[in-house]
């Protein structure tokens, strides 16, 4: 008896086995020049490559919308302020006081208000809002050029059908090559992180050793999802165990950039869902310090915890963002001092991001977690500079040089103010301040 085979049944095997193939090929590119470099922690040079070939195209496109822009006589940068207000040098509050009242030779021997105090506190806040340095800090960095993704103030792919044929194709290579492959890189990454832990996690003593390692080539395999092109300086500064290291805070992603370069042990609060699974991997295998929301305000209980971690010198040391929240990679904002009131030595680690390549910076109240890494993986790379500073012992000091080495903007505001109000002692001390210029100049009478 012989089998009749309809024509449909031989167009859907065909493409059953075309789709295997596919598949077959797709896994093992992925396992030959992705995740096995990872795991040996070796480079064949193509991300780099890719990152050189992308700046020839950003140069092109530049020199293109200029010439554009020249032909038409458009006006290519649009000025991100509008230019109402030209703050000069800061000066005292009593020097100010003295200008709007008109007597140069100082105020009056008896204190006394004058209406015309009042326009130099109005001037003040209104410089303040037009030119806020605090709430601007909490929004995507503003690019002059374009990098033919979207975020920009101007809409360069509409100047020439070039441009606009360029940034359609760079959407289709995004969206349609890189984003598959790195999420594919993520969910191995992930996988083997959730396995791996665990299973070391059952063996005798955890073997913290082999932990560490099986660490290390997680991280990798995630920053190969996100194509992170990093760069590490002055590495004889790295931090040691028995420490903490201490970092500006720009993105969840900072973890594993980090965490390429060696393993620490993490701190943080116990979350759910998949993020919650992780964690409990993850401290089966190795001394990460998780707190319970309740237990996270209790700063005693905190500092011990993190007190006890660095007397032991053969963990790692641990991981802290003092600024408590992401702030856009052109600042450091207010570190808290808890960090600094433990009895270790502090390690200070400076990042700073790449803008051109893709918005590094996670804005919580806008994007959840998954929402923003997908826009990590579908932006061309994630290229970024960190540096190990020399030792120092104090909040202040310590957030100045990474300011410094980082090009960052060093802020005394609290990066708390993301989400709450200004407090008052803010306001008080404006206050005290006036009352001590009408106050000095009694004295000075006297």
């Amino acid at each position: 008896m012989s089998w009749f085979t309809f024509p449909a049944d031989n167009l859907l095997c065909r493409c059953l086995g075309i789709s295997i193939t596919c598949l077959h090929v797709w896994l093992t590119i992925l396992l030959v020049f992705i995740i096995t470099p990872a795991v040996l922690g070796v480079s064949f040079g193509i991300r780099r490559l890719y990152l050189r070939t992308l700046l020839k195209i950003f140069e092109w496109a530049t020199s293109r919308m200029e010439k554009e822009a020249k032909e038409k006589n458009q006006q290519l940068y649009k000025p991100c302020s509008n230019g109402i207000i030209a703050k000069e040098q800061a000066s005292s509050l009593q020097q100010e006081i003295q200008e709007l009242r008109g007597s140069p030779s100082g105020l009056p021997s008896v204190p006394e208000f004058e209406l015309a105090d009042i326009f130099y506190f109005c001037r003040t806040g209104v410089e303040s809002i037009l030119d806020d340095e605090v709430t601007k800090r909490f929004s995507a960095q503003e690019l002059e050029g374009w990098n033919l993704l979207t975020r920009s103030n101007y809409n360069f792919r509409h100047i020439s059908v070039r441009l606009t044929v360029l940034w359609g194709l760079g959407v289709l290579i995004r969206y349609g090559v890189l984003l598959p492959l790195r999420v594919t890189l993520a969910v191995v990454g992930i996988c083997l992180l959730l396995v791996l832990t665990t299973l070391v996690g059952f063996l005798p003593n955890k073997e913290f050793y082999l932990s560490e390692k099986v660490h290390l080539m997680c991280y990798r395999i995630c920053v190969k999802s996100l194509t992170a092109i990093i760069t590490y300086h002055n590495r004889e500064n790295k931090p040691k165990t028995g420490g903490i290291c201490v970092s500006n805070h720009t993105t969840p992603i900072d973890v594993i950039i980090l965490a390429n370069d060696g393993c620490y042990s993490m701190v943080g609060q116990v979350h759910g869902g998949l993020m919650g699974m992780i964690q409990r991997a993850m401290v089966k295998s190795s001394h990460h310090i998780w707190f319970e929301r309740s237990e996270v305000k209790d700063r005693h209980l905190v500092a011990k915890r993190l007190s006890d971690h660095v007397a032991d010198k053969t963990k790692q040391p641990i991981l802290i963002f003092p600024e408590g929240t992401c702030i856009n990679n052109t600042s450091v904002m207010m570190f808290k001092k808890g960090s600094f009131e433990i009895a270790c030595t502090v390690y200070p680690v400076a990042i700073k991001y790449d803008p051109r390549f893709g918005d590094a910076f996670w804005n919580s109240s806008k994007f959840g977690l998954v929402s923003y890494l997908l826009r990590m993986m579908s932006s061309w790379a994630v290229v970024c500079s960190v540096w190990y500073l020399p030792l120092f012992f104090f909040a202040n000091r310590v957030k100045a040089a990474i300011a410094a080495q980082g090009g960052l903007v060093d802020l005394i505001w609290d990066g708390g103010l993301k989400r709450a109000k200004v407090k008052d002692a803010f306001k008080e001390e404006q206050q005290k301040l006036y009352s001590e210029v009408l106050v000095g100049g009694q004295e000075t009478g006297d």
